[in-house]
């Protein structure tokens, strides 16, 4: 793998790379967990958390302008704050909940390939299926920027097809009246249920932000970061909400719930048979390698920017070759630990607590220190951070209630993230000064 290249991802590239991350974490790994807490509105958390999401993506978008980085939002963090605790952690949170995404999408991975095998959902095999998803996605990864964007381009186009053919298919099947999408009764889910909800639908748009971590790699970045962006988000908007309603007009919220894992695969079996179930099974599969592919691409130049900045410890571990390299290793070691010990519910919790704290800190740090220099409205940021602040709240209290262990492991973990980075910091004699880290060696 080579340093970081100019101009190496084209519009469409990075398009590509989006829209893989979103849909491959988002409609097939969350729309049965949306639907839990959001009942019969769950398409339409989708519509809401594209909101919430555009209005986050402001943020990233002034930065991106601005300042287009290919360590993306260490980069914006670092403007804001500078190089020291709070950029250096917000970072790692941000790193963290990228890696929980790959863990996520590979579990989803196995869970839809099983379906084309009388194996039972809770099988050994989704685990060993999407450890074997991340490995096969870290060899690609070190082919190197114009082997990803050629592969996440037709992996894009194909599940971005396939899906607008399933939704079609299965509305038309179903001969649903989309007057009638609004449900006449109340689903009897509390308000904190509906809210707590679009933290996993925020969690489904949060791949835009690969976007900006490969920003200095872009054609004409400091238009086209922000247009990828807002492509990415409207096409995916579009997409979930078409396939929400056809799971929703063929399953009911107990069938959704009961297949979570899988729901898109289980909605297709009544409509369409044997051959709708391989069909939407081979989308997932599609969609799943390429949302992998392109988050292990992302993470591993933002991780491999804060070490150059010195903002977090690094050992070669008697590796040659480039810090992206290395970082590559790590992320997918990471990745594979969760994939084998976390199922996807907790896996999506975990991601959406970290993606938020960070989201929220990213906001803050614009509005108190940057909007004048980069010509952004108070408002907006403002909206931003009460949005992000009131849904994290939310989905805190139901976790709570329902599943306390993640607050045991995302509070003590965010907590030790800030502690081990400011006394890393302290004791670092380069922290803050950023470099050209390289090791020769073969590639």
């Amino acid at each position: 793998m080579s340093e970081y290249k100019k101009n190496s991802l084209s519009l469409t590239g990075a398009v590509a790379m989006g829209t893989g991350v979103m849909i491959g974490a988002g409609i097939f790994a969350l729309l049965g967990q949306v639907a839990e807490l959001s009942g019969d509105y769950f398409a339409y958390a989708f519509v809401l958390g594209g909101i919430i999401s555009g209005f986050s993506a402001y943020s990233y978008i002034k930065m991106s302008n601005a300042y287009p980085s290919a360590g993306g939002i260490a980069m914006y963090l670092q403007k804001a704050y500078g190089k020291g605790t709070i950029t250096a952690a917000a970072s790692l949170l941000m790193a963290f909940s990228m890696v929980i995404n790959e863990s996520l999408v590979a579990r989803t991975f196995g869970s839809y390939t099983l379906q084309l095998f009388d194996v039972g959902e809770n099988s050994f095999w989704v685990p060993v299926l999407g450890v074997g998803l991340l490995i096969a996605a870290f060899v690609i990864n070190i082919l190197g920027n114009k082997a990803i964007g050629k592969i996440s381009l037709y992996m894009a186009a194909v599940k971005i097809g396939g899906l607008v053919i399933f939704a079609a298919g299965a509305l038309w099947a179903s001969g649903v009246d989309l007057n009638a999408a609004v449900p006449s009764e109340d689903p009897g889910n509390q308000f904190v249920d509906y809210i707590a909800a679009l933290a996993l639908s925020i969690l489904a748009y949060k791949g835009f932000t690969t976007i900006t971590n490969s920003g200095s790699e872009i054609e004409k970045p400091h238009k086209n970061v922000s247009r990828a962006i807002v492509i990415s988000l409207a096409i995916c908007v579009v997409i979930y909400f078409l396939v929400a309603l056809a799971v929703g007009s063929n399953l009911s919220i107990p069938q959704i719930i009961e297949a979570r894992d899988y729901s898109l695969a289980e909605a297709a079996r009544p409509l369409f048979g044997d051959f709708g179930l391989w069909f939407t099974v081979g989308i997932a599969i599609v969609a799943t390698i390429s949302g992998v592919i392109a988050s292990i691409f992302a993470v591993s130049r933002m991780t491999g920017m804060l070490t150059n900045m010195h903002l977090i410890p690094h050992s070669h571990l008697g590796m040659s070759g480039t810090v992206q390299r290395h970082m590559l290793v790590y992320t997918v070691v990471i990745a594979i630990i969760l994939t084998i010990f976390f199922d996807l519910s907790r896996i999506a919790s975990l991601g959406a607590i970290f993606y938020l704290v960070m989201d929220i800190i990213v906001h803050w740090g614009i509005f108190r220190y940057l909007k004048k220099e980069i010509k952004a409205r108070s408002s907006i940021l403002i909206t931003a951070i009460i949005l992000d602040a009131v849904v994290l709240a939310a989905f805190l209290t139901v976790k709570a209630q329902t599943d306390i262990f993640i607050i045991y492991v995302a509070v003590p973990s965010i907590i030790l993230i800030f502690i081990a980075e400011f006394f890393f910091l302290k004791s670092s004699p380069n922290s803050g000064k950023e470099t050209t880290h390289n090791h020769q060696g073969k590639e």
